[in-house]
């Protein structure tokens, strides 16, 4: 009973130690299969080199972004606050503290309007 079941075990466990000593001892690249998978294999291994540099060009591209956007939504808040501060400067009562400190005072009669006569 146990020879039976050692026996299935036995021929795959032969084959699969068979493979790791021809990868490990090199001897897998002395076979003519192989050597016609070259070309195959390198065009994979420069496919993973562009892979990876096309990885580390879009991370590169996410962090410009990222920054980028951090400095407009900056930026739109100094706006903002400028834009406030301009709006408050350029008030009629503003304009005339600042005028009084200079000793300019607002006019309290209204203006009078020009007639011209037209000539014939």
């Amino acid at each position: 009973m146990t020879k039976g079941k050692n026996k299935g075990f036995g021929k795959s466990g032969k084959v699969v130690a068979n493979s790791i000593r021809n990868v490990l001892g090199g001897d897998f690249i002395k076979n003519e299969s192989t050597l016609r998978q070259i070309p195959f294999l390198l065009m994979l291994a420069f496919l993973a080199l562009i892979y990876i540099g096309n990885s580390y060009f879009a991370e590169k591209n996410i962090r410009k972004i990222e920054k980028m956007q951090r400095e407009l939504k900056e930026l739109r808040y100094e706006y903002i606050s400028v834009k406030s501060e301009v709006m408050h400067a350029t008030r009629q009562s503003e304009i005339a503290k600042q005028l009084n400190s200079k000793g300019i005072k607002e006019s309290t009669v209204p203006p009078d309007k020009i007639a011209a006569e037209e000539e014939k």
